[in-house]
C-alpha cells in the first residue's frame, strides 16, 4: 500500500467520522476534504474545479431554481383537494399517489413542505396518521425519474465522469414503479398503526413556553392557585425557575416571587392566555415584536444544533424571539434560553419587522411557515408555468433538447415574466448542495485513480466470494443503505459509488446494476427521522416519537429492499 493510498484512506475515514458525529454542514466536510486533496498534491487544481461544471450538477442546480416557479403554481392546491375523505386507506392512497407524482418531477422537500400545511388541517384524521406516509411516498416518488431526486442526478454525474453514457430520463422508472407500488401497500396498511395524536391535544403538542413574573407584578406574594395559574386550560405549569433553584413539581400553594420564571407545557393556541395574565411576560420579552408568529423547524445541518438560544444570540441574529419549542413527545425542562437545541425541534418565533425570509434561512431551518411558499399564481399563469415546464421535460425525454440547454431558457422566461425574481434566485441558490456534489465527484475520482476504491472493492468481493455478482450487488446496496441512515443520502451515494464501480470492474460485469444499487440504496432512508430531510420535516409536525418511524419504517425498508434486490438484476442485467 502506497503512502498516497494510506493518506486517501485516512481522509475518507475522517470524512465519514465528520459526517456521522459532527453537526457541522456536510458541505464543510466535503469541501474541506477536496481542498486538502489539492493542497497535498493528490489532485490538480484544474481537475478539482472542473468537477463543479459537471453537466448533471449544472442540471440539478437549474432544476432546483426552476422549481421555485413550480412551487408557486396551483398544482399542489389542485392535488390537495383529493385528500378529503373519511376512509384512512383511501386518503393515504390518494396522498401517496399525489406526493409520488409531484416528487418525480419537483424537489421533494418543496412537495412535503407545501402538502404538509393542508394535511395538518385535515378534518377527519390527525396529522400523525398522514405525515410519515407523505414523507415516505415523496422518497419513493423521487426514484421514478432521473430528475426525481438530487441523488439520481448525482449518481448520473459520477457515471458521466467515469466515462459512461448518461443515464436516461426513464432508466429508473420501471424499478421505481415496482418499488413504489410495494411501498404504497405498506403505507396504506401501516397508516392504521401510526399514533392518533389528535385525540389528546395536550400531550400530542407539548410546546414548551416560558414566562417571567415582572417586578411589581400583582402575582407576587400569592400562590399559584390564587393567581389562577392552575386553571389555564391546555397549559400546564410544569416548573418554576427561581435563580439557581428549580421547583418541580409545582404545588398549588407555591408562592410566586419577583423574577420567577414559569415553565409551561401544552397547546400553542393557549399561549395567548398568558398575555392576559397581568404581570406575566413571555420570555424573553416578546411584547416588542411585530405581532406575527412563525413556526420554524431546525435542519440537521443547522448551526443551531447542539447550542442554546443564548449561545447563538438568537434574537440579535434573526430579529426574532423564541416563545415556544416542541420536540416530538419529549417533555423539555429548564429555561428556554438554556435549552440545547436538536435537529427537528420546532420553534415558535415572535418576529420583528426585519425578520429574514425563508430563502435566507434555508441553511438553518427546513421550513418557516408563512414564508416557505409564496401565494399561488393565478390559474392562467399556473397553466403557463406548468405547460412550459412539461414541454421542457418532453423535449428532454425525446432526446431533442437536453435539460442542461432548455432549463436556462426556461429560467430566463420565468425571470422575464416576473414569475420569479433575481433576488429569489440568489437567496434560494443551493450553495451547500453545489459544494457537496462538486467535491464528491472529485473525491470519487481520487478514490478510483489512487486505487483505494479497487482495494475496498476487492475486500468486499472476497467477503461475498461464492455468491457472484449478485452477492456483490447486495453488499453495495446494504452498505449504501446503512450510510444513508446515518449521513445524508447524497453523502451516502458519494461514498459508495466509487467502490460499487470498482467492484463491477473487478467482477467484469456491467456496472449499470451497481449504479442503480447505489441510487436506490441511497433513497432507502425509512427507519430514522435523521437520514432524510423530509423525514425530519414531519418529525415534530406530526408529534412523532422515534419508535413511530421504526413501526412503519422497518416494514417499509424490508419490503423496499427486497423488491429492489429481487428485481434489479432482471431489469438491469449483469
Amino acid at each position: 500500500m502506497t503512502l498516497q493510498q494510506l493518506g486517501v484512506i485516512g481522509l475518507l475515514l475522517a470524512l465519514i467520522a465528520g459526517l456521522i458525529f459532527s453537526k457541522r454542514s456536510p458541505a464543510l466536510w466535503f469541501g474541506g476534504a477536496l481542498l486538502l486533496s489539492y493542497l497535498v498534491g493528490w489532485q490538480p487544481l484544474e481537475k478539482a474545479l472542473t468537477n463543479f461544471s459537471n453537466p448533471s450538477l449544472i442540471t440539478l442546480m437549474l432544476l432546483l431554481l426552476v422549481s421555485l416557479a413550480i412551487e408557486k403554481s396551483q398544482l399542489v392546491s389542485w392535488l390537495s383537494r383529493s385528500f378529503s375523505g373519511q376512509n384512512l386507506s383511501l386518503v393515504v392512497a390518494r396522498l401517496s399517489l399525489a406526493s409520488g407524482f409531484l416528487s418525480s418531477f419537483v424537489n421533494n422537500t418543496a412537495v412535503v413542505s407545501t402538502l404538509m400545511a393542508s394535511l395538518r388541517q385535515h378534518p377527519h384524521f390527525a396529522a400523525s396518521r398522514l405525515l410519515i406516509p407523505l414523507s415516505y411516498s415523496a422518497i419513493l416518488g423521487g426514484m421514478l425519474t432521473l430528475i426525481g431526486t438530487s441523488t439520481n442526478l448525482i449518481v448520473n454525474g459520477f457515471v458521466e465522469e467515469a466515462g459512461h453514457a448518461s443515464l436516461g430520463f426513464f432508466d429508473f422508472t420501471l424499478l421505481g414503479l415496482i418499488a413504489f407500488g410495494a411501498g404504497l401497500l405498506v403505507l396504506i396498511v401501516g397508516a392504521h398503526f401510526l399514533p392518533d395524536t389528535g385525540k389528546d391535544e395536550q400531550t400530542a403538542a407539548p410546546y414548551y413556553v416560558s414566562a417571567r413574573v415582572a417586578d411589581g407584578s400583582q402575582l407576587i406574594g400569592k400562590s399559584v392557585s390564587d393567581n389562577g395559574l392552575r386553571e389555564l386550560q391546555q397549559l400546564f405549569l410544569a416548573e418554576i425557575q427561581r435563580g439557581e433553584q428549580l421547583i418541580c413539581p409545582v404545588k398549588p400553594e407555591s408562592v410566586l416571587e419577583p423574577g420567577d420564571e414559569l415553565h409551561f407545557v401544552g397547546d400553542l393556541q393557549a399561549v395567548s392566555k398568558l398575555h392576559n395574565v397581568p404581570g406575566l411576560t413571555l420570555v424573553p420579552g416578546e411584547a416588542e415584536h411585530s405581532g406575527e408568529l412563525m413556526e420554524a423547524a431546525i435542519s440537521y445541518s443547522s448551526k443551531l444544533v447542539g447550542k442554546t438560544l443564548k449561545q447563538v444570540r438568537f434574537r440579535e441574529q434573526y430579529n426574532a424571539a423564541v416563545i415556544a419549542v416542541r420536540r416530538g413527545h419529549e417533555r423539555l425542562n429548564g429555561g428556554l434560553g438554556n435549552l440545547v437545541l436538536h435537529a427537528g425541534d420546532v420553534l415558535i418565533l415572535a418576529t420583528g419587522k426585519d425578520f429574514p425570509g425563508q430563502n435566507e434561512l434555508g441553511q438553518d431551518f427546513i421550513y418557516v411557515n408563512g414564508l416557505a411558499i409564496s401565494q399561488p399564481l393565478p390559474a392562467k399563469r399556473s397553466h403557463w408555468v406548468l405547460g412550459t415546464f412539461a414541454l421542457t421535460l418532453v423535449l428532454s425525454m425525446l432526446e431533442l433538447v437536453p435539460l442542461v440547454k432548455s432549463l436556462p431558457v426556461l429560467l430566463v422566461l420565468y425571470l422575464a415574466s416576473s414569475v420569479i425574481s433575481v433576488n429569489e434566485l440568489k437567496r434560494r441558490f443551493p450553495l451547500e448542495l453545489f459544494i457537496i456534489v462538486g467535491s464528491a465527484i472529485g473525491l470519487a475520482q481520487l478514490m478510483i485513480q489512487s486505487g483505494v476504491a479497487g482495494m475496498i472493492a476487492a475486500g468486499l468481493n472476497q467477503l461475498v466470494a461464492g455468491y457472484g455478482p449478485y452477492g456483490a450487488l447486495i453488499a453495495i446496496f446494504v452498505a449504501t443503505w446503512l450510510f444513508t441512515e446515518v449521513v445524508t443520502n447524497n453523502a451516502a451515494a458519494a461514498l459508495t459509488f466509487p467502490i460499487a464501480y470498482a467492484m463491477a470492474l473487478e467482477l467484469g460485469t456491467s456496472p449499470l446494476p451497481f449504479f442503480m444499487a447505489v441510487a436506490f440504496g441511497a433513497s432507502a432512508s425509512f427507519i430514522s427521522p435523521f437520514g432524510y430531510q423530509t423525514n425530519l420535516m414531519v418529525y415534530s409536525a406530526g408529534n412523532y416519537q422515534l419508535k413511530d418511524y421504526a413501526r412503519i419504517g422497518i416494514p417499509m425498508a424490508l419490503v423496499y429492499s427486497t423488491v429492489v434486490l429481487l428485481c434489479l438484476p432482471h431489469i438491469y442485467p449483469f
